[in-house]
């Protein structure tokens, strides 16, 4: 997918809405949980329901590895279902990869290759050797974790050099000689709002993951009102707050609410910035 076909589908569905499969087994609903695959079943149905509000799904890997064989079966389900039901949606593995080159390839090849992943996020922290096999793949794009939402951003990506210049900075910095736009992305947490004026300067083009709306605080006006460009160039992500939405055999259609919800205030915001 194209950055021009992800903005066509933002503008077509009002929304730049990324629903998280944070698919924790103990938190879906008791009335799935004794079908043979109770996982790809929450997940089956979050989609069905969701999907016409939503621009990407985002699963999150550990959710899926801690179940071994059995949690990467309903990933793959997942994934296949997307890809065969709703071929407009980008789906981005939530993988946080990143090690030196000949593992990497190994990681590239199971996430664009053998998953068929969109997009993979992963830490640059091993610089471009870790990151170029995960560019290799056409068409297919590399989210780098430049900012985010947790506590801990702060022991290291705000961390100043002599000249001022802070580590995730110098992360975005360096990785623009390694591909543009159109293969890159960047994680910037909506906790950090005040700082999208700052990363707009070095990027102004590209992509951005927005976790942490909703559970997590962030505002939603103040990343589009910081963050979004001219072909909106954010896919804000929400993951509790939908899927987990509501427990009872009601679940889907709770988590389509809480979706479309979401997706009006993001088409007034795509009014307010002229982008619809």
């Amino acid at each position: 997918m194209t950055v021009s076909e992800l903005f066509e589908n933002i503008r077509k569905k009002r929304s730049f809405l990324c629903v998280g499969l944070d698919s924790d087994i103990a938190l879906i609903p008791d009335c799935l949980k004794d079908m043979e695959d109770p996982v790809f079943e929450f997940n089956r149905n979050i989609i069905e329901y969701t999907h016409s509000y939503t621009i990407a799904y985002k699963p999150n890997i550990a959710f899926y590895e801690c179940r071994g064989a059995s949690g990467w079966i309903s990933l793959e389900k997942t994934v296949a279902y997307i890809r065969s039901n709703y071929p407009d949606i980008f789906i981005i593995a939530d993988a946080k990869r990143g090690d030196i080159g000949n593992t990497s390839n190994m990681y590239a090849q199971a996430f664009f290759k053998y998953m068929d992943f969109d997009a993979v996020t992963i830490a640059p922290y091993m610089g471009e050797d870790s990151i170029s096999p995960f560019l290799a793949f056409p068409n297919k794009y590399v989210i780098l974790l430049a900012l985010t939402s947790n506590k801990g951003a702060n022991d290291f990506q705000l961390f100043e050099n002599i000249s001022g210049e802070r580590l995730f900075e110098r992360v975005i910095k360096q990785s623009l000689t390694w591909a543009g736009n159109d293969r890159l992305m960047y994680v910037v947490g909506a906790t950090k709002a005040e700082m999208f004026l700052d990363i707009r300067k070095l990027i102004p083009e590209h992509f951005l993951l927005v976790p942490g709306v909703g559970a997590q605080g962030g505002s939603l006006q103040e990343v589009a009102k910081k963050g979004m460009n001219n072909s909106c160039g954010l896919l804000v992500n929400s993951s509790r707050a939908i899927i987990f939405a509501d427990s009872s055999q009601n679940f889907a259609i709770v988590a389509e609410t809480k979706a479309k919800e979401i997706q009006q205030e993001m088409g007034e915001l795509l009014r307010e910035h002229k982008l619809i």
